[in-house]
């Protein structure tokens, strides 16, 4: 196992991670924006009026995307488990 092997691993979990962050952070930092605006412009300054949105599209984002980052994660994992063979044989 050479380090470059280790560090292309590495490189792809950390791009992995990155995504599945980002299908679940990006839709709640529009939506978080977006009440953000709502609020200045109509002076409300009401916690939960930011919280419950953010809430409610993570849960949509979830159960509509919870497939894909599943699929991500286990491709991910079965690439890793395969490797096996070459690193203990190589």
């Amino acid at each position: 196992m050479t380090p470059e092997f280790v560090i292309t691993i590495g490189d792809h979990a950390l791009e992995l991670a990155t995504t599945l962050m980002m299908i679940m952070l990006l839709p709640a930092l529009v939506v978080g924006l977006l009440v953000s605006i709502f609020q200045a412009a109509t002076q409300i300054n009401e916690q939960t009026l930011s919280f419950v949105p953010k809430l409610l599209i993570t849960m949509v984002v979830l159960s509509l995307g919870g497939s894909l980052m599943l699929r991500l994660l286990t491709d991910f994992t079965l690439q890793i488990f395969q490797t096996i063979p070459t690193i203990v044989g190589g």
